[in-house]
């Protein structure tokens, strides 16, 4: 068996309501090194779910009462970040696509191979931590941004709409000299160690905030 390249506080979250196939799940995974926690309802999942949960789910779509397709939407109504796998049955695999399109990972077909599954579950590990990094370090960014001035903060905006020394200087009635403080005090205070990098630290919390707002 190879070893798990899950981080310590990842989970692979079981939500299926067979109880053989929870169990093998549960050895596959464990025997690989992997922290697991087991559901048989997606009722029982979403109660336990919170915001700080960490790892991956591997959910069946067909379920009595709440379905898998239903439990994914509404972790997307509460704006659930853990990659989702789901398992299916031959007749599920159009479902499955539809929520491929609607951001679940990935879906694998009865019956897989344990080899199958364990390449999708580090697959989805390996997203969630680089969503976990990336969330953030766009928290850092909102931690800077708020430290800059009023005045900072225009020149800042500017920066990023390519505007020149000269050309902000202009739109904002300033001396260049008074520019070249200000685009040095927002480049400390951001710790950018390049304009590049300041200019895309910034885009990409913006897009973040965007994409959750």
């Amino acid at each position: 068996m190879n070893a798990s390249s899950a981080a310590p506080d990842q989970t692979v979250y079981i939500v299926d309501d067979d109880d053989a196939l929870r169990d093998s799940l549960v050895w596959l995974l464990e025997s690989n090194a992997h922290h697991v926690e087991q559901y048989a309802s997606a009722e029982a999942f979403l109660a336990a779910y919170h915001g700080e949960m960490a790892g991956c789910i591997v959910l069946d779509v067909r379920m009595p009462g709440m379905s898998g397709l239903e439990l994914y939407e509404r972790l997307r109504e509460r704006h659930a970040r853990l990659p989702v796998v789901f398992i299916t049955g031959h007749g599920d695999v159009q479902m499955a696509v539809s929520m491929l399109k609607k951001g679940a990972v990935d879906f694998i077909e009865k019956p897989f191979s344990d080899r199958d599954m364990l390449k999708l579950i580090d697959q989805c590990l390996a997203t969630e931590r680089e969503n976990r990094d990336r969330l953030r370090q766009d928290a850092a960014v909102e931690r800077r941004l708020e430290h800059l001035t009023q005045r900072e903060m225009e020149v800042l905006e500017l920066i990023i709409a390519g505007r020149l020394n000269k050309q902000i200087a202009d739109d904002l009635g300033i001396s260049i000299k008074t520019v070249e403080v200000h685009r040095a005090r927002v480049m400390e205070k951001m710790e950018a160690r390049s304009l590049a990098e300041l200019v895309q630290s910034v885009m990409t919390c913006q897009a973040a905030r965007d994409r959750f707002s």
